[in-house]
Parts: structure tokens; C-alpha cells; sequence
């Protein structure tokens, strides 16, 4: 190992100025052995590099060469892997940890104990050391193989100190007195020892020499004992003679304390009577106002809040220890007690009262919102309630029991009380909806059990809130409603036996407006009560309220929560969620009367379902911005599912209508009836939906629709027996094309290109097919020189052909004079005239393609003739202008 670290110092760190201090052979963990080296070096020129530099042989083995090196700042962590057996792997944690196992654990300790010392001289990170021995962690260098191993450069390392200015100037002065100090070390040497030697011997005779001061010394430390211990005498006897002053001192130190015990005592005493009188003591207006305060004044609920807040704070007060075995405060406690149960009795029982009263005062108003479709304003019960808020909080702090009664109470007076409002009120937006006025005058003079109308509109709901009402009954609100401009119909829109095109905008505009009147009379009176909840039960508050829920019960069962014995609250999981359910509780009949409402306008007119969708959308939307988690959020949220539902059923049926749609056998068909209806949809959904926020939903309808209107038309026409399926197929499309066009829906623009795409398809199509009628056997002995041509007979050598020689061409031509294509072009035309629709107004169009397309098989024959014909001198008997004259007259004559 010598000789190797030799001629790696040779070959390898000297010409980079680098020393080797120690040398490790290792290979790596878990591979082939393929061994190199590792060296610990440093530079020779100053700042001082430490690296760890990794060294292999060559492939030839010839030579070393240096294949990586790290700086020793870079070295993160050493782990020996065991501290007590011998075990020669090692990590080195660089930038990644490097697994190495060593030739021999001698040199694996050698190794990190070059390290360690490397870092406690040059770096002022230290490398933590895992798992290595103590003993390799020192500053010496470890005798037998390990000396040798990293040799004196090592040592070197360690005891190297710099000598200082003044060792320097000594060291200059005393070589400068020896001739021989440079040009022999040795003699310079043997003379240092003898020089050495005879200061070691004057050193010797000086300490021998000073002998006799030392005995003198030694003597006057005698005398200084001796002096000391006369002077512990005297003290003793001090000390004697004052002990009895200190005796009769602490007497007189003793007496000061127990005085002063005792006035601390009688003072904290006096705190203590004072703090329990200030903060136990109620006075006798509170306690009066608390016993017969009066609760239905403004000036007594004022007398009676700051009563019971006086109450709270005695009753709340912290008592120190010690104070509850008082028996004068434990009978000051029973009493406050006595009179917090007695006043939360009169308070609880009052604002039942209350509540009848008021909630009497109510029903007396609801005679004069029967017929306007209003809901009744419930801001003065409100406002009477609120001045008991601050009272309730007090009742839900001291007794949560009567505090949770009431609310109770509340909910379950007021849920009635909004039923009958709510359902009076759904029943006039339905008399309005399916327009019987007579009913409706009827429903506001007679009594409730009397009124027709609201028996016939009852049958569309039950307890569920879906339809459960017979289809006769509905049938009749339907008839009374629509009177005889509604007829049935078999069109693509027919919905419970009513044809929605023939509904007038007026019927669809005032349906729009009875519905967003309902869900703007509702919104309000949501909001305004949970409001006052908020308000007046204290819960505006999103925190859970104080105790431990172990168990909760329903709303619908009648209680909010649960109480320990000891009478503690037990919330729900917060007061925002009680907020909610109590809400949920109160308004239970919102969702069922909106689903019956949905399911009436829905009978009605399908189209209703688009109208429905937005305002719902945009009350949703509004009410999410304000609370998502709210109930009014919860409950127009649910209903918008059903109205969305109602939606898509309404699609799917025009999809399925479309279909079932069947075409009369001895009419033309012109435009069908589902893209007519189609137009009217999408125009009926572009103004309704715009600027909505679910448009969305619209542009899926409108792609379903229109594949499903694409896909039908073709049926229709390769059904067609009386219109061509060209015909059928142009006039379809180029209409759709036109909807589109004029409607500009944007997600429908790939719809239009391929309306479009289609309609000049079978224009193209159809006028093809038709000009091959007139020139029939002209166009037939055409297409046989073309077929000549294209099996590979050369142009010039078909008139050699038997069929296709000149005489047959002029025999040909000779019967299709200009009166013939004129009376040809004229019988095209009224067969033309017969195919197409006049809704659509395409004949003048078609007309001119089929001139257009004429003209350019006219000059496709004359090439023909020319190019297969040369010098023959047959011209056709008509020419391009005689076309256009003749097409030109026709289209005038008809």
C-alpha cells in the first residue's frame, strides 16, 4: 500500500500541487469488484483545499488515473455502519450517498480518521460521524499499521503549528551564528544538542542554588500560622458575647412577624367580605323587576334585560376557593337560582304567549292577499319579537331547556302559520297560470272548502309534492285555460294533448311573469326569516355552542338537542346548521308547492320548462353568492334539479316525436314539421336564454336536437315516395341553414357548414338527375363515346366505332331541335314547379342551377363532338343562347 500511495503522490497529486494524507481500497456495495482508491488530499498552496479524490487503474492496467473528486465541504455525513464490530463498508454522503466496502477495516479506520481530523482543522462545517468508534475520533494518529498506513504527512497535519514573528527572528539570528546551519543540517544539529545540554545543566545548578531562600520562606509561613491562629481566639470570644443579643433579637423578630401576620389576615379577610358583597349582592329593583316586571312594555322588557344580566353576573361570578362552603353564599346561590328558574318560567311562558297573539294577528291579514298573488309581510311580528332578543340569549345561557322549548314552539306555530300563507299563495299564482278568472273571483268570496278551483289545482299535488291528481282534472284546468285556440294535434311539440305552437307569445310572456313573481315573493320572505332567527334565537353566530353532543334528534320530531342531566346544551354540529333546519322545518312546504307549481306550468306548455330553467338558474345563482350552505341555497337548488329534469324530458320528447313523425303519401313534403318547430324552439330559446347563466344546458339541447332533426329529415326522405329525396333533402337543409344563419348560435356552427355542405349536395344532385330527362338519348349516346374513350379507344378513332360513327350522331341530334328542348326545358320546369314547396321559394334558384348546369353539359358536348368528330361539321341545332332564351321565356310564362 505504500508503494502505492507513492507513485500515486508521483504520478498523480504532484503535478496538480496536492499531498496525499490516506488511501482506502474500496469497490462498490452490491456490484462487481471493480477496486479504485480513494485519497484524502489537500493543496499545497494556500487557501487549503481538502478533497476526497477517487482514483482507478486504467483498462490496461499500465498507469492510475484520477476519475472523480469531491471538495470535503460537500461531505454531509460518514456512517462506518457499526461502531463495535470490525465491518469495512462505509457511506459517504455527497450530493448522493456512496455505499463502499474497504479491503480491510484497518484501512477503512485510518481512512475516517483522516477525515475527522481533516475537518476539525480546515472546516468550520462539521461532518457528522455515524456509527464510528470513539477511539478513531482523535486528534493523535493510532500506532502500529495505521502509522504506517497514512505515514508523517498525517502527523504532519496535526502537529504543524506556524511559528511567529519572534521564533522566526531567533531562529534567522542563531542559523546567521552558524557557518554550517545550511550547508550541514547535521552539524547545525549536533551543535543545537550540545547547546541544549549545558542550558538543561545550568537550569539544574540554579535550582540547587535557591535552596536557601526556599527554608526562609518556608519560615516566615510558620510565623503567619501561628498569627492566625490568635486572631480565631479573639473572634471565638466576640462571638460569646454577642450571642445573647442575638437571642433576644429573634424574640423581638418573632413578635414583628406574628403581628404582621395578623394584619395581613384581617385585611385579606376584608377583601374577601368586600368582593362577595360587590359581586353577590343583587339589588332589590333587579330582584323586583325579575318577579313582577312587566313584559309586554318596552320600558319592562328594558327593566327586566338589565335585571337578568345583573343576575347572570352574580350567578357567573368566580368564586374563590373556599367561598362555596359558605353557608351565607351558598344561600345566596339557592336564591339566585330560585329566582333565574321563576323568571325564565314567566319569560318562556309570555312569549308563547306572544307568538298566539301575534301569530292570531296575522291570520286576520290573510283575507287581503287571497286573490293578489303577495305573500303576507311579516316585519312587524318581527320587529314586536325583537325587542325580547337580548332576553332570549339570556334564556338560552341560564336555561337552555325552555330556551330550546320555545324555539320548539316557534317552529312549530310558524310552520303552520306559512303553510296556509304559502299554499293560498300557490294557489292563486295556478288560477292565474291556467287563466280561469271567474274561478279565481269565486276563490276570493267563498270559503276555502267552497272554492272549485283550489279542489281542481289540489289534485295536482299530494303530501310527496309530486302529481298525483288524475289526468281528467288536469285536463280540465288545461281546457278551461286554453279555451278553443288550443286544438291536438300529432306535431312535434304536442304535450298533454296541446299544441304548443299554437301558444300566442302573450300566454308564454305572462307564465314567465307569474313564475318569477313567485320566486321573488319567496326569496324575500326566506331571507327576512332567517334573518330574524338569527336575530332573535342569537345563532348568527357560526360556532358550535358549549357542551358535549352525545345524541340529536329530528327537527321534524320536535326537538333541536339533546341535554345532559346537568342541563348543559347539546348543539348540532353548528348553529348555522340549526339556522338551516329550523328554517327547513318552518318552510316545508316550499319545495312541494314549487314541484307542483313546476309540474302544473310544465302540463301546460313544455316550452314552459325553458323559462323555468332561467329564473331558477339566476335565484340559485343569487342565493349561492349569498349563503351556498342556506336554505333558500338548499331548496331552489332542489327544485332547479327538477326543473333541469323536466328540461331534458321536454328535448327528449321532441327527439322522440321527430321519430314518430310520419309523411303523407299524396302530398309533397316540403319542410317537415319538426325543422319548422325546431326554428320556432330556437328561437323561442334565444330570447329567453339570454345573458343566462345555464346556457350550458341550452347549447346540449340544441346539439341533440339538431342531430336528431338531421338524422330524421334523412329518414323522412329516403321514405318519400311522392317529393324526390334530393328535394326533400335541399329544402330541409337550405331552411335549417337559413335558422341558423339567422339565429347566429355559436355552438352550432359546425351544424350550419354541414346544413349548408348538404343543401348544394342535393341541389347539385337533383339538378343533375333532372336535365338528364330531356336529352335523354342524346345524353345516353354521349356517355357511350365517353365510355369508348375511357376503355382506351383514342378520340379521333371513335367515330369509326358502329354505334358512335357520324351518321349516328347526326341521327341523334337531328331529334332534339331547338322546339323540342324548348318544349323539354318547359315540361322540366313544371315538373320542378310540382316537386318543390312554396314556403321555401327555391324554384328560381334550382331553375338557374339547372341553366347553369344545361349550358355546361351543352359545351361538354360540343368538346366531345370536336375532339372525336374532327372536320365532320355536326354542330348541335341549338346554341348556349338559345338556352337561355328558352329558360329565360319559361321561367316568365309560369
Amino acid at each position: 500500500m505504500t508503494a502505492i500511495k507513492h507513485a500515486l503522490q508521483r504520478d498523480i497529486f504532484t503535478p496538480n500541487d496536492e499531498r496525499l494524507l490516506s488511501i482506502v481500497n474500496v469497490c462498490k456495495a452490491g456490484k462487481k469488484k471493480k477496486n479504485c482508491f480513494l485519497c484524502a488530499t489537500v493543496t499545497t498552496e494556500r487557501p487549503v483545499q481538502v478533497k476526497v479524490v477517487k482514483v482507478k487503474k486504467s483498462d490496461k492496467g499500465d498507469f492510475y488515473k484520477r476519475q472523480i473528486a469531491w471538495a470535503l465541504r460537500d461531505l454531509a455525513v460518514v456512517d462506518a455502519k457499526d461502531a463495535i464490530k470490525e465491518n469495512p463498508e462505509f457511506d459517504l454522503h455527497f450530493e448522493k450517498i456512496y455505499k463502499w466496502v474497504a479491503s480491510s477495516t484497518a484501512e477503512k479506520n485510518a481512512f475516517i480518521s483522516c477525515i475527522w481530523k481533516l475537518n476539525q482543522r480546515y472546516l468550520r462545517k462539521k461532518i457528522d460521524f455515524v456509527n464510528v468508534s470513539s477511539q478513531l475520533l482523535e486528534e493523535s494518529v493510532p500506532s502500529g499499521e495505521n502509522q504506517s498506513v497514512t505515514g508523517g504527512d498525517e502527523e504532519a497535519v496535526d502537529e504543524y503549528q506556524e511559528l511567529n514573528a519572534r521564533e522566526e527572528q531567533d531562529i534567522e539570528i542563531m542559523m546567521e551564528g552558524c557557518e554550517c546551519a545550511i550547508s550541514n543540517a547535521e552539524a547545525f544539529a549536533e551543535k543545537l544538542s550540545r547547546e541544549l545540554q549545558v542550558l538543561d545543566g545550568a537550569n539544574i545548578q540554579s535550582i540547587m542554588a535557591s535552596e536557601k531562600q526556599v527554608n526562609i520562606l518556608m519560615k516566615l509561613l510558620d510565623e503567619a500560622l501561628k498569627e492566625v491562629d490568635q486572631i480565631e481566639l479573639k473572634l471565638s470570644s466576640y462571638e460569646e458575647m454577642l450571642q445573647s443579643v442575638k437571642e433576644q433579637m429573634d424574640q423581638i423578630s418573632e413578635s414583628n412577624h406574628l403581628i404582621h401576620l395578623s394584619n395581613t389576615n384581617n385585611v385579606k379577610l376584608l377583601s374577601e367580605i368586600e368582593f362577595l358583597v360587590n359581586h353577590m349582592d343583587l339589588a332589590k329593583g333587579h330582584i323586583k323587576a325579575l318577579q313582577e316586571g312587566d313584559l309586554a312594555s318596552s320600558r319592562g322588557i328594558e327593566a327586566c334585560t338589565n335585571a337578568a344580566d345583573a343576575l347572570l353576573q352574580c350567578m357567573n361570578v368566580a368564586l374563590r376557593p373556599g367561598h362555596d362552603m359558605l353557608l351565607a353564599v351558598r344561600q345566596q346561590q339557592q336564591r339566585f337560582s330560585d329566582l333565574r328558574e321563576h323568571f325564565a318560567r314567566r319569560l318562556a311562558s309570555h312569549l308563547n304567549n306572544v307568538f298566539v297573539q301575534q301569530g292570531h294577528d296575522q291570520s286576520s291579514t290573510l283575507a287581503q292577499h287571497s286573490v293578489e298573488l303577495t305573500l303576507p309581510n311579516h316585519h312587524p311580528f318581527h320587529r314586536d319579537l325583537l325587542r325580547y332578543a337580548k332576553l332570549m340569549e339570556w334564556l338560552k345561557s341560564t336555561d337552555y331547556g325552555k330556551y330550546e322549548g320555545l324555539t320548539k314552539n316557534y317552529m312549530d306555530y310558524l310552520s303552520r302559520l306559512y303553510e296556509r300563507e304559502i299554499k293560498d299563495f300557490f294557489e292563486v299564482a295556478k288560477i292565474k297560470m291556467t287563466g280561469t278568472t271567474k274561478e279565481s273571483k269565486k276563490f276570493a268570496t267563498l270559503p276555502r272548502k267552497e272554492s272549485a278551483v283550489k279542489q281542481e289545482t289540489e289534485s295536482l299535488h299530494g303530501s310527496s309534492g309530486k302529481l298525483t291528481g288524475s289526468t281528467s282534472s288536469l285536463n280540465k284546468l288545461s281546457v278551461q285555460s286554453s279555451g278553443n285556440r288550443r286544438s291536438q294535434s300529432s306535431s312535434l311539440l304536442d304535450m298533454g294533448n296541446m299544441s304548443a305552437s299554437d301558444l300566442d307569445v302573450a300566454d308564454r310572456t305572462k307564465f314567465d311573469k307569474i313564475f318569477e313573481q313567485v320566486l321573488s315573493e319567496l326569496e324575500p320572505l326566506c331571507l327576512a326569516e332567517q334573518d330574524f332567527i338569527s336575530k332573535f334565537f342569537k345563532l348568527q353566530q357560526h360556532q358550535s355552542m358549549p357542551g358535549t353532543m352525545t345524541e340529536t334528534d329530528d327537527l321534524d320530531g320536535g326537538t333541536l338537542s339533546r341535554q345532559h342531566n346537568s342541563g348543559a346544551p347539546l348543539p348540532v354540529s353548528s348553529e348555522k346548521d340549526m339556522i338551516r333546519q329550523m328554517m327547513t322545518k318552518i318552510f316545508r312546504c316550499i319545495e312541494p308547492e314549487l314541484n307542483n307549481l313546476i309540474a302544473l306550468g310544465d302540463k301546460i306548455d313544455s316550452f314552459n320548462s325553458l323559462y323555468m330553467l332561467v329564473k331558477m338558474s339566476h335565484h340559485v345563482w343569487t342565493a349561492q353568492n349569498v349563503d351556498p350552505a342556506s336554505f333558500l341555497s338548499t331548496t331552489l337548488g332542489n327544485v332547479l334539479v327538477t326543473v333541469k329534469r323536466n328540461f331534458d324530458k321536454c328535448i327528449s320528447n321532441q327527439i322522440r316525436q321527430m321519430e314518430e313523425v310520419k309523411i303523407s303519401k299524396k302530398s309533397k313534403v316540403g319542410i317537415l314539421p319538426f325543422v319548422a318547430e325546431f326554428e320556432e324552439f330556437a328561437g323561442l330559446a334565444e330570447s329567453i336564454f339570454k345573458n343566462a347563466e345555464r346556457r350550458g344546458d341550452l347549447d346540449k339541447a340544441y346539439t341533440k336536437l339538431i342531430r336528431g332533426v338531421f338524422v330524421n329529415v334523412e329518414k323522412v326522405a329516403n321514405e318519400s315516395q311522392k317529393t324526390p329525396r334530393d328535394v326533400v333533402m335541399m329544402e330541409n337543409f337550405h331552411h335549417i341553414f337559413a335558422t341558423l344563419s339567422r339565429l347566429k348560435i355559436s355552438c352550432l356552427e359546425a351544424e350550419k357548414k354541414e346544413a349548408k355542405q348538404k343543401y348544394t349536395d342535393h341541389l347539385q344532385s337533383y339538378v343533375i338527375y333532372s336535365l338528364g330527362q330531356p336529352l335523354e338519348k342524346l345524353n345516353h349516346f354521349f356517355e357511350g363515346v365517353e365510355a369508348r374513350v375511357a376503355q382506351g379507344i383514342r378520340e379521333e378513332e371513335v367515330s369509326y366505332q358502329l354505334a358512335f360513327n357520324k351518321q349516328e350522331l347526326r341521327k341523334v341530334i337531328k331529334e332534339y331541335p331547338g322546339k323540342e328542348v324548348k318544349k323539354g326545358l318547359d315540361n322540366l320546369y313544371k315538373k320542378v314547379d310540382k316537386h318543390l314547396c312554396e314556403e321555401e321559394n327555391l324554384l328560381q334558384v334550382v331553375w338557374h342551377s339547372m341553366q347553369d348546369e344545361f349550358i355546361r353539359q351543352y359545351k361538354h358536348f360540343e368538346g366531345l363532338i370536336a375532339r372525336c368528330y374532327p372536320g365532320s361539321g355536326v354542330t348541335m341545332e341549338f346554341t348556349i343562347q338559345d338556352i337561355l332564351d328558352y329558360c329565360s321565356s319559361i321561367a316568365q310564362s309560369h
